[in-house]
């Protein structure tokens, strides 16, 4: 099951947030096809957050064809964001293990890295 971390401080609204969790669990296969995930009222318990802003979290999932509510019973995944794993992506995930284990010994913190990396990734993968 997922667990969502929200931070009130990204300046993402917070159902964004939940949605872009959910799509980054998919991604990683964390999520698959046929999970349930977390009610509006268990999300809102661990996370401090109105289950009014889960809700509108699930049904932007669902019109991206991503979940699927089930009456009752809850919100299922219904397709995947997954890619074949290949062998690269465990070469790939070691080398950049490698490269946060050198930014820490270097003192750099999580926001430190986030800055970093996100920059660095506009750069090479620039939006649209």
């Amino acid at each position: 099951m997922v667990e969502f971390r929200i931070d009130r401080r990204s300046g993402v609204a917070t159902y964004q947030q939940i949605v872009q969790q959910v799509r980054q669990a998919l991604r990683l296969g964390t999520l698959v096809e046929g999970d349930r995930l977390p009610t509006a009222a268990q999300v809102a318990a661990a996370t401090k957050v109105n289950p009014n802003t889960t809700l509108k979290a699930y049904r932007e999932l669902e019109r991206e064809g991503l979940v699927e509510p089930r009456p009752g019973l809850g919100t299922f995944v219904s397709r995947t964001l997954a890619r074949p794993e290949s062998a690269g992506d465990a070469v790939l995930r070691a080398e950049l293990a490698g490269w946060l284990d050198r930014a820490r010994a270097e003192g750099l913190d999580r926001e430190d890295v986030e800055a970093l990396f996100g920059a660095v990734l506009e750069e090479r993968f620039p939006r649209a």
